[in-house]
């Protein structure tokens, strides 16, 4: 490896994690009715777990409720229990060829706990980026005892301040993301 394809290898996977959690954070239901609050969700669909997105049409009806119309009408109930299933504290309803998702109020006290999930999501999310700044960090050493090419150690010093620096901004972006779902979620 050559201390470019370190930095790049370690700015990569820091954005796929940065990814991840906005993917998370978008299953985290506020007050109002979203797609990607259930557009994740696994349904086991004839034996192998898909997405719901793979296997319906997820549309907003009205403010406070989704429609759900599968593409394949043998697949309804599966969906229907994989809502339940999932937990989200909203009750499917199936309405002829489809199902609406009604999604009521937050309590305040729920509210915090979805703030507290968001939170945690993002912790998560830290330890995966600071991860890949010790794997980095790793590399880069093994780059100084490389007997093959000889990497002068203020090149590997250089390399692992960019890697902190690359670090620091995925932290900011973590905690802007995290920071802008809790008002989201807290937002009555």
């Amino acid at each position: 490896m050559t201390p470019d394809s370190i930095l790049k290898d370690a700015e990569t996977q820091m954005a796929k994690a940065l990814d991840y959690l906005k993917n998370e954070l978008k299953g985290i239901r506020t007050g109002r009715a979203s797609p990607a609050l259930v557009e994740f969700i696994k349904v086991d669909y004839y034996g192998s777990p898909t997405e719901l997105k793979a296997l319906a049409a997820v549309s907003i009806a009205e403010a406070t409720q989704l429609v759900i119309k599968p593409f394949d009408q043998g697949a309804l109930h599966e969906i229907k229990k994989a809502i339940e299933a999932a937990n989200l504290g909203v009750n499917p309803v199936l309405d002829g060829k489809m199902i609406r998702v009604n999604i009521p109020a937050l309590s305040g006290d729920r509210r915090k706990q979805l703030a507290g999930q968001a939170k945690k999501l993002g912790e998560d999310a830290k330890i995966a980026v600071r991860n890949v700044r010790r794997d980095a960090n790793k590399h880069a050493d093994a780059l100084l005892k490389d007997t093959k090419v000889h990497y002068p150690e203020d090149e590997i010093k250089g390399l692992k301040d960019e890697i902190q620096e690359v670090l620091k901004k995925r932290e900011s972006d973590i905690d802007h993301a995290v920071e802008a779902k809790g008002k989201e979620i807290m937002e009555v």
